[in-house]
Parts: structure tokens; C-alpha cells; sequence
């Protein structure tokens, strides 16, 4: 039998959540524009989103039977941009599933030009706040000190976790040939030899105190043959909240972010994962002689701060990619 998915809203004001024992209510904070992305130049080379005829060559045919009809689907970068949110339909469904509540994702700037600022309306019914850094640095996004200091209340609560995703940072360097090598190691040719993101991350991390970078867009190894992922190099003994129980492995993507450490204390700060790289590919990270980047850091509670801050990519919650059962056991972990 054939059933009809839900019907889709849009333009619908957020219904608070009630708090639930045991169920954490979960929203994702997505910190871009979506008018400055998406009416991006496309005549620039750099720092902007693909178009969906960009997409469509390169990726011919996956995208035919979606997008070739300009009835049926936005064309331009907004038709990218739409890819974004269907692919974290299923980390939607899969969490409202877990926890019971609904999975509501908030826009910085959305398409009707409405702004929403974190603050109370964000925070008051969540319990694991997602903040995805898919904001590119020329559209000049920044935390306000008033979302800094609302973050920091929201943080002063027993229990809660602010989930931090700033994406890669590709193409920093003014050589040309530098960037083409970074182009060539992770290999996507719908990124630009300059494709900066995180600015709002970046200034929530200064807000906060969170000593770290996202660098680079580093490719993970796979197998040669199977074309399987690179088992992540994980610190057990640390990870006394379990977020990888029964994890092994993320979803493959051809460009992640290095979250590197700008501090030598690894008491408030650890490193719980870090993925093996491509190595049959230079790239200045790797000829500098690293064999792995840091996939995910965790804060635990400290202080005044009641709340754990996490940092992944938000590639890692998004089927654009793929999810297999230890992706999903992931998401289980860090929304139980």
C-alpha cells in the first residue's frame, strides 16, 4: 500500500513545545541568509552556492527526474539551497520519531525576508540547540551580543547542548596554485577554489570562549575498492556522555572542516573523533604531515555553564550523503 507522506506547511508560526522527562526537543538553527545567498552573483567564481544548472551537469542524470522541469522545481542557487532542507527531512523525521517532538528549522534571514535572531523564541522550548554555519563569510553574518548572552542563559540550563557546525573554509590562501591544489585534493567540482563559510559560527564561538577554527575542506579516506569510509579514530575513554556508542563511521563527503584547536588545554576541551584522510591527494594540511583531521569536539558542562557544547559538521545530519545504521545510531546518541 502506498502511503502519502505528510502534508507540507510553509510561512506557519512555531508552536512551543511542551517539556517532555526523557524527550530532548531538538531545533535546528540554520545561519544564513537565504536572500544574500541566494541572489549571489553567478557570474563570480567564488564564494557562493552552486546553481541548479551547475548542479544538474554534474551530477547528470541524478537530479533530472527533480529539477528539469522549471514547473516543478526552483532553478537558480534557491533551487540548491532547497536541496539543503530535503536532505535533513529524514534527521527530522528520525528525531520527531525518538524524542516524540517535532524537529523545527529556523532560518537567520528566510525566503520571505523575515529575520529571527536566536533568542528566547529559538531557545525557551529547546533542550539540543543545531546551529549550521552553511552562511558564506562574504554575506558578513555576526552573532549580536544579545544572542550571545542569550546563549549563554540558555547554556546555564541543566542538560542542554548547543550543537556547533560551522562547514569548510576552502581556498584562504591568495595563491592561486594553493587553492588549486586544495580544488583538486577534495575533488568536487561544484565547490570554487574560494568557498569560505562559518562567519556567524566563528563570532559565536568568540562570544562564548570556544577556542577553535574550522579549516580547510579535507577529503576522508575510503576504501580503494569498496569505497567504504575510513573507520573515525575515536577517544573512548573520554567519551563518558556515549556519543559513539555503536558508531563507527560518518557519511562520506568530499570536503569537511578541520576543528582546530587555538588552545593546549584538552581539560575543557577533547577531541572524540578524528577522520582518517585521503592521502593520495596533496593538500598543505597533509604535506604538513597530518594523516587526520578533528571530526568532533565536546565541551562538557563547566562552571556557570550547565551545558555541553558539541562540534560536527552539519554534512553529518544531512542524506545528501547517505546514512547508514552508525550515522543513525549518531543522531540517536546525541538527541537522547
Amino acid at each position: 500500500m502506498n502511503i502519502k507522506p505528510a502534508a507540507r506547511t510553509y510561512n506557519q508560526t512555531h508552536s512551543l513545545r511542551k517539556q517532555t522527562p526523557g524527550k530532548r526537543r531538538v531545533s535546528i538553527y540554520i545561519a544564513w541568509s537565504y536572500p544574500a545567498e541566494a541572489n549571489r552573483d553567478v557570474n563570480e567564481l567564488d564564494n557562493r552556492y552552486s546553481t541548479m544548472a551547475e548542479v544538474r551537469r554534474v551530477s547528470y542524470p541524478k537530479f533530472e527526474p527533480l529539477a528539469a522541469d522549471p514547473c516543478h522545481f526552483l532553478n537558480g542557487v534557491a533551487g540548491s539551497l532547497e536541496l539543503f532542507f530535503r536532505a535533513w527531512i529524514p534527521f527530522q523525521e528520525f528525531a520527531h520519531e525518538q524524542t516524540g517532538h517535532v524537529v523545527p528549522v529556523y532560518q537567520r534571514i528566510d525566503q520571505a525576508g523575515y529575520q529571527l535572531p536566536i533568542d528566547e523564541r529559538v531557545l525557551d522550548d529547546t533542550d539540543t540547540l543545531m546551529v549550521f554555519g552553511l552562511d558564506h563569510n562574504v554575506n558578513e553574518q555576526a552573532a549580536a551580543p544579545e544572542e550571545i548572552a542569550a546563549l549563554k542563559k540558555f547554556l546555564s540550563r541543566e542538560g542542554t547542548c548547543l550543537v556547533l557546525s560551522p562547514h569548510h573554509d576552502v581556498g584562504i590562501s591568495d595563491d592561486m596554485a594553493v587553492r588549486q591544489i586544495e580544488h583538486r585534493h577534495h575533488g568536487d567540482a561544484l565547490v570554487p577554489r574560494q568557498q569560505r563559510f562559518g562567519a556567524y559560527t566563528r563570532s559565536l564561538m568568540e562570544g562564548l570562549g570556544i577556542p577553535v577554527e574550522n579549516r580547510y575542506g579535507l577529503r576522508p579516506a575510503r576504501d580503494k575498492v569498496t569505497k567504504a569510509m575510513a573507520p573515525l579514530t575515536i577517544a573512548r575513554e573520554l567519551d563518558t556522555r556515549g556519543y559513539f556508542e555503536g558508531v563507527t563511521t560518518f557519511n562520506y563527503h568530499m570536503h569537511m572542516p578541520h576543528y582546530a584547536l587555538t588552545t593546549d588545554d584538552t581539560k575543557s576541551i577533547h577531541v572524540l573523533a578524528k577522520q582518517p584522510i585521503d592521502l593520495s591527494r596533496p593538500h598543505p594540511f597533509t604535506d604538513a604531515g597530518n594523516t587526520e583531521f578533528n571530526a568532533f569536539l565536546w565541551l562538557p558542562a563547566n562552571g556557570e555553564r550547565k551545558g555541553d557544547i558539541t562540534m560536527v559538521d552539519s554534512t553529518i545530519f544531512s542524506t545528501l550523503f547517505g546514512a547508514d545504521e552508525s550515522l543513525k545510531r549518531f543522531w540517536q546518541n546525541i538527541i537522547r
